[in-house]
């Protein structure tokens, strides 16, 4: 069973904990979510050790290495210090950046500093180990604390170091933000209120698979745009031309049955594009719009993973844009959405606050709603 951190007595807070969080997005989304959690960990008088990542780091002869514990070589917008400056402005308070792996200094560095005192270590994924779920790391990362928080629900599908290794060295909890996800995503597979509608568009299919077959019984409607959409229509006859649709057999056997389901709904008109995107399909037509935002009108409850189009350009927007409103004007459903392609672009049309819930997962979050279970959740009921 999980614990969560805001029930846990005051007493066990004390001392230093280790928080992990995910700053990796384009901008501080990701980051004014865990806020709260960070706000009670100083409330209760701790000191925090807070690591996270960023991208996809090479390692090795084609990318960055550690020279006497210092990342070196790798692409200076892979650093976190940057994002410790943020922090700092979002908690009005130092925070140190640590731009080293020497975890005796980071130790004695830790035990010095006064209550209240705020850490931030570099992209951990720098360290090899914490792809591999290493035990040593996890071993180093704990000896820096008294306790673990996991507050990354994005990095949560993935069996890193300092996802489901460390949690076998410390007492650990989950955060604020993470119990947030964990609730309201609950809500959408833990007897959902009827119609459930479920829109999936973005370039890739294949991502969208698990939740289509959880979905299978339990949806009553499929919206599809984007990739997801070209790849049905191909295997429906309709010629798609150069429009992004996956290719790989495997996907396109577990798709097949969605061309004949009379739950979904592909797109019946269509946004061609011009130029370097001429002979692609860009986005969805009026017909379609009107179809899409009928059915959304009388869910209640709705969950979107992907843009209908190719949302980088206001003019394929269109059709994103109308069902984001569509969904907003549905006061009576529950409404959630997630992965960084769509919560920047609602964010960029200020579109974001129309949904009952944004997730901050991406990967996580599908894989939630696959009803699969997610590591780093796992761990912190001790079945890691």
């Amino acid at each position: 069973m999980i614990k969560y951190v805001r029930n846990v007595k005051p007493a066990s807070l004390k001392g230093t904990a280790l928080v992990r969080l995910d700053f990796n997005t384009k901008d501080d989304w990701r980051m004014a979510a865990v806020i709260p959690t960070i706000t009670f960990l100083l409330m209760n008088g701790c000191k925090i050790v807070i690591v996270s990542h960023r991208g996809r780091p090479v390692i090795g002869a084609k990318g960055g290495s550690l020279k006497n514990g210092v990342p070196v070589g790798f692409p200076a917008d892979l650093h976190l210090k940057k994002d410790a400056a943020l922090l700092s402005a979002f908690i009005k308070r130092k925070v140190s950046f640590v731009n080293h792996f020497r975890f005796g200094e980071i130790r004695r560095a830790v035990a010095a500093a006064p209550a209240g005192s705020v850490f931030l270590l570099d992209n951990l994924r720098f360290l090899p180990g914490e792809a591999k779920n290493d035990p040593k790391l996890a071993k180093e990362l704990a000896s820096l604390v008294d306790f673990y928080v996991n507050d990354a629900f994005a990095v949560d599908h993935r069996a890193n170091a300092s996802v489901v290794a460390v949690t076998k060295f410390l007492p650990s909890y989950a955060g604020f933000e993470l119990e947030r996800e964990i609730a309201s995503l609950s809500k959408a597979i833990v007897k959902p209120k009827h119609p459930v509608v479920l829109i999936l568009g973005g370039a890739k299919a294949s991502d969208k698979l698990g939740v289509i077959a959880h979905f299978r019984t339990r949806a009553d409607w499929f919206l599809l745009g984007g990739g997801s959409a070209n790849s049905v229509l191909a295997l429906e006859g309709v010629d798609v031309k150069r429009s992004v649709r996956e290719t790989d057999t495997k996907t396109l056997a577990a798709l097949k049955p969605l061309a004949h389901n009379k739950k979904v709904i592909a797109p019946v008109d269509f946004v061609w594009g011009s130029g370097a995107s001429k002979g692609k399909i860009v986005d969805v037509g009026p017909k379609t719009i009107a179809a899409f935002k009928k059915k959304v009108a009388s869910a209640r409850t709705i969950i979107w993973s992907g843009p209908l189009g190719v949302i980088e350009k206001r003019a394929y927007a269109k059709g994103s844009v109308a069902l984001a409103n569509a969904i907003g004007n549905n006061r009576r459903a529950f409404s959630l959405t997630g992965g960084g392609e769509t919560v920047m672009f609602l964010k960029a049309y200020k579109l974001d606050k129309k949904f009952s819930f944004i997730s901050t997962g991406g990967g996580a979050m599908l894989d939630f709603l696959a009803g699969e279970k997610l590591p780093g959740i796992e761990a912190l009921k001790g079945k890691s």
